[in-house]
């Protein structure tokens, strides 16, 4: 079984589930994203966002093949580009974090750990491009349609809880702490990936 983990860009985000690929429920405002889910736009909303983001700041999301079947996708990128954060009451985000919005593993693909590769695979991502922490906003009760990563998962794969929520605990990854940081710090990403092996395509920007 090969598994090959690519960066989203415009040209693979067809590979996300139709629901992700329609769903703005980070990347809009809400009363923005009742406007676009009202007249079927979406869809062109986050291909627009996705695009605003690669131009802007770089690798926003991640997408996982097994055997070149899309199995997983994930989805990152610094607050202030995510207005939907603003509605959760145990924000804001650290100033220091990249808020990690979405991560899910198709049916077919559960309880593999694919879960974790990508959460890995992003650490690797944001730690290259000198990030400290990846934040989260978990879902205690998974009942916000699946938008919401469920924070047990987050906690399985390290994350710990930094502002306490009955519904939306605020989640955080210290970088620094999930990696042995030696003089070679692509040697300490190797490491903390040893456990799987996955190839990382970055997106063409250019």
């Amino acid at each position: 079984m090969s598994r090959r983990v690519v960066g989203v860009t415009l040209d693979n985000l067809g590979d996300l589930p139709p629901k992700c690929r329609r769903c703005v429920f980070w990347e809009l405002a809400p009363h923005i994203r009742e406007q676009a889910e009202e007249f079927g736009e979406t869809a062109l909303e986050k291909e627009a966002w996705v695009s605003n983001v690669l131009l802007d700041w770089g690798s926003c999301g991640r997408i996982l093949h097994v055997d070149n079947v899309p199995a997983g996708y994930a989805f990152y990128a610094p607050p202030a580009v995510v207005p939907g954060a603003a509605a959760f009451p145990s924000g804001p985000v650290s100033a220091d974090a990249v808020l990690l919005t979405a991560l899910r593993v198709v049916s077919d693909f559960e309880h593999g750990g694919l879960g974790r590769v990508l959460v890995q695979n992003v650490a690797k991502d944001l730690t290259r491009r000198g990030v400290r922490a990846i934040e989260a906003f978990g879902d205690l009760h998974e009942d916000a349609g699946g938008c919401v990563i469920p924070a047990g998962f987050l906690q399985k794969v390290g994350f710990k809880t930094v502002r306490e929520h009955p519904k939306w605990p605020r989640l955080r990854l210290e970088l620094r702490t999930a990696i042995s940081w030696k003089e070679d710090v692509e040697a300490a990403l190797e490491r903390l990936l040893s456990t799987v092996s996955v190839t990382t395509a970055e997106p063409a920007l250019g």
